[in-house]
């Protein structure tokens, strides 16, 4: 299902006529947040979440600080639902055993770089991470979920949509305020390029200036492929498809086609069988995101290239700064 468009214009008639439904919303979300914590682990936390409903980064922000605490020789986990997975868990993710309907496209995604748990309870999968040696936890869109104590939120916004119209589900894109939402983080991760920067500097809302900010953008890893002038047909199923496209553009791919997914939709072998015919008329190679891929067909795995991004802070010295006061 994709977000309606009016959710990123200015406040018009149909955001207007649902603006109740949005007060209930944020009212329920509200009750949720208040709610003390169901747990809380004996080793560090860290909550990675967002205020927009769909996709504003969170993934590839968890692979960062992931990859950061490794570094530092630290054990991490991630602990997350299992958006768009059958299994309720709590499990540890297994990619030799694990499909995406059973655990989801992210949590297979970020397994591949630490253990992962899918947990719809998110405290029994906390539990089960420390009894396997996590000494610290990361918390997949957690933010609105109150089940396990956390010691610093960090809230990740995509800098190009920012708030959109300011209002909260389903009169806007919000999942709650912006105000209430940052009154329990602890930074704000504005993700992408510098010119989508500089406009979310020019149109936040005011609760969000002065805030404590880091900003980053989402790069491609260098495959040792020649995108300039390369043809391709891409598809992408995630928050917002247009972004991945546009990663391509830069790179200097020629996009013959680009075909928006809805996010987390299946790739079925049927919708797979066209794109390769599509492709294959019109001399093109078959591109999608890191997430994607792990949604494909065994049988289209060796057909599609897939483009992982990886987030590049402008500094990484406001996230080393949390890491040293939790004793990472």
């Amino acid at each position: 299902m994709r977000a309606p468009a009016f959710w990123h214009r200015p406040p018009g008639v149909a955001s207007a006529l649902l603006l109740p439904l949005g007060w209930l919303y944020a009212q329920a979300t509200r009750r949720r947040v208040a709610r003390p914590p169901g747990f809380r682990p004996p080793c560090p936390v860290i909550s990675v979440g967002n205020l927009n409903a769909g996709g504003t980064g969170k993934t590839p922000t968890t692979i960062a600080l992931a990859e950061r605490l490794m570094a530092r020789g630290r054990s991490p986990a991630v602990i997350t639902r299992g958006y768009g997975g059958r299994l309720s868990g709590p499990v540890r993710v297994d990619p030799a055993r694990h499909d995406a309907g059973a655990v989801g496209d992210e949590p297979l995604l970020l397994a591949a770089f630490c253990p992962t748990y899918v947990a719809r309870d998110r405290a029994r999968g906390a539990r089960l991470a420390v009894s396997d040696g996590a000494d610290v936890l990361l918390l997949d869109d957690a933010h609105q979920n109150p089940g396990v104590a956390r010691d610093v939120s960090i809230v990740t916004v995509d800098a190009v949509a920012g708030f959109g119209n300011g209002r909260v589900i389903p009169a806007g894109p919000l999942r709650e305020p912006v105000a209430a939402g940052l009154a329990r983080a602890d930074l704000m991760l504005t993700i992408g390029p510098p010119g989508a920067q500089r406009r979310f500097d020019e149109t936040c809302p005011a609760a969000a200036r002065g805030f404590p900010r880091l900003r980053a953008t989402l790069e491609p890893l260098p495959m040792g492929l020649p995108w300039a002038g390369r043809r391709v047909l891409a598809f992408a199923g995630i928050g917002h498809p247009e972004k991945f496209f546009a990663t391509l553009r830069g790179e200097g791919a020629e996009v013959i086609r680009a075909e928006a997914l809805a996010d987390h939709q299946p790739l079925t072998q049927a919708l797979m069988t066209r794109l390769e015919a599509e492709a294959k008329a019109s001399v093109a190679q078959l591109v999608t995101t890191e997430k994607d891929f792990v949604r494909l067909p065994e049988s289209f795995r060796r057909k599609v290239l897939s483009v992982p991004v990886r987030l590049r802070p402008e500094t990484w010295q406001p996230l080393d700064a949390i890491f040293d006061n939790l004793g990472l």
